[in-house]
C-alpha cells in the first residue's frame, strides 16, 4: 500500500515540476556570452539549451538582393533574413532552457551553416542554469 502511495506521490511531484517549468520563462537579460552571470550565483547547471532554425531565401528576396548587390553597400534583404533567423533561433533556445527548468543561460553562442544552396541553418546554444541573485 505504501509502495503505491509513494509512486503516486512521486508522479504528482514530477507532474508539478513539469507544470511549473512549463510556465517558467528565461528573460533575455538573463542570457550572457560570458560564463557567469554578473550579480547572480549559479545554483545548478542543467546542460545545453539550443534553438535551431533553417531558412531559405525566396526568389523575390534573391531578386531584390541582386539589385542591391549591383549598387554595393549593405544588402538589407539578406541582413533582415539573417537577423530574423538569429532572433527565431534565440527564442527557441530560451524556450528549450525554460523547458529544462532554467532561469538563465551562460556561454550563449550562434553558429550558422549553409546546408544546401540558398538554405541556411542557424543554431543558438548555451548552458542552461538555475541562478539566484547574490
Amino acid at each position: 500500500m505504501t509502495d503505491t502511495n509513494s509512486r503516486g506521490a512521486l508522479a504528482r511531484a514530477g507532474n508539478a515540476r513539469l507544470a511549473s517549468s512549463a510556465h517558467r520563462v528565461v528573460e533575455p537579460f538573463m542570457v550572457t556570452t560570458a560564463f557567469e552571470l554578473p550579480g547572480y550565483r549559479t545554483v545548478r547547471s542543467l546542460g545545453v539549451a539550443r534553438g535551431i532554425i533553417v531558412r531559405s531565401r525566396s526568389l523575390v528576396g534573391n531578386f531584390a538582393a541582386s539589385i542591391q548587390i549591383l549598387f554595393g553597400g549593405n544588402i538589407t534583404m539578406y541582413a533582415q533574413l539573417c537577423e530574423r533567423a538569429r532572433g527565431d533561433a534565440f527564442e527557441l533556445m530560451l524556450k528549450h532552457a525554460a523547458e529544462l527548468g532554467a532561469n538563465g543561460l551562460i556561454g550563449a553562442r550562434y553558429d550558422a551553416n549553409e546546408i544546401a544552396p540558398g538554405v541556411t541553418e542557424v543554431l543558438c546554444y548555451g548552458t542552461a542554469i538555475v541562478a539566484e541573485a547574490v
